[in-house]
């Protein structure tokens, strides 16, 4: 009986590794430090026809600047005044409780010419919720943003902490949006863990790649810190910084 087990828990295994949308996961990329486009292994099957993007076009030098906002401590009105001097135009992807608390950044982040991306109402890890739970967290979203704006929200998307699977990724399409992952990224979102300006600026430049989307945090002082030098470096070295409506998809 022991050995019967023992094989029923091996083939469970090796059914769960082979065949990755029985469960929901987190998206993940193999870093490096060579300029290339990150390889994403099956992820690239599980996004196939999701309408699902994590880079732009790698034949081009040009990338795309994004940031994630749940809340605000007084770091992303900086960030906003950065932007604003270097005319670069970002995504920034946001929760119910950001829409609720911080009006005046979001119509500041609109007036400013940026785009306010869908973040789920709750940032719920949407592999754990029913499908008509996850569409309520997200016109939950446009709702409040028309409210506070009175205009309609771009059908971008974002899933928390970047939780997925391929049947939520194709209900999010069927409504509409097109959802971004991304291809740099750091551990900038801890507040109580931050590095400084120049650890904030090697983690995104040491692996730039053309057609990078680049996800922030607007929480982050080490974004805050390391910004400015990101930007202007960028372009020095022949790139274009995007938003992800100039994306050729």
């Amino acid at each position: 009986m022991k050995k019967i087990l023992l094989l029923l828990n091996v083939f469970a295994f090796m059914v769960l590794i082979t065949n990755p949308k029985i469960l929901g996961y987190g998206w993940g990329f193999s870093r490096n430090d060579q300029h290339l486009t990150p390889e994403i292994g099956f992820y690239k099957q599980e996004i196939e026809g999701t309408n699902s993007y994590f880079v732009g076009d790698t034949s081009q030098k040009e990338v795309y600047l994004t940031f994630d906002a749940g809340y605000d401590h007084g770091i992303l009105s900086k960030i906003l005044d950065i932007l604003k001097d270097k005319n670069v135009k970002s995504t920034f992807f946001v929760t119910g409780d950001f829409l609720t608390r911080e009006q005046d950044l979001v119509k500041r982040i609109v007036d400013e010419g940026h785009i306010v991306g869908n973040h789920t109402w709750n940032h719920k890890n949407i592999t754990k919720i029913s499908l008509d739970t996850l569409e309520e967290e997200i016109t939950k979203v446009e709702d409040k943003y028309y409210n506070i704006t009175h205009q309609k929200m771009v059908k971008f998307f974002r899933p928390p902490e970047g939780e997925f699977s391929q049947e939520s990724l194709k209900h999010i399409a069927s409504m509409g949006y097109k959802t971004f992952f991304w291809s740099i990224a750091y551990k900038d979102w801890d507040t109580n863990n931050q590095h400084g300006g120049d650890y904030g600026y090697q983690a995104i430049m040491n692996n730039i790649h053309n057609g990078a989307i680049i996800l922030l945090h607007t929480v982050s002082q080490d974004n805050l810190e390391c910004l400015e030098n990101v930007i202007d470096d960028l372009r020095q070295n022949g790139y274009v910084i995007k938003n992800l409506d100039e994306m050729s998809y």
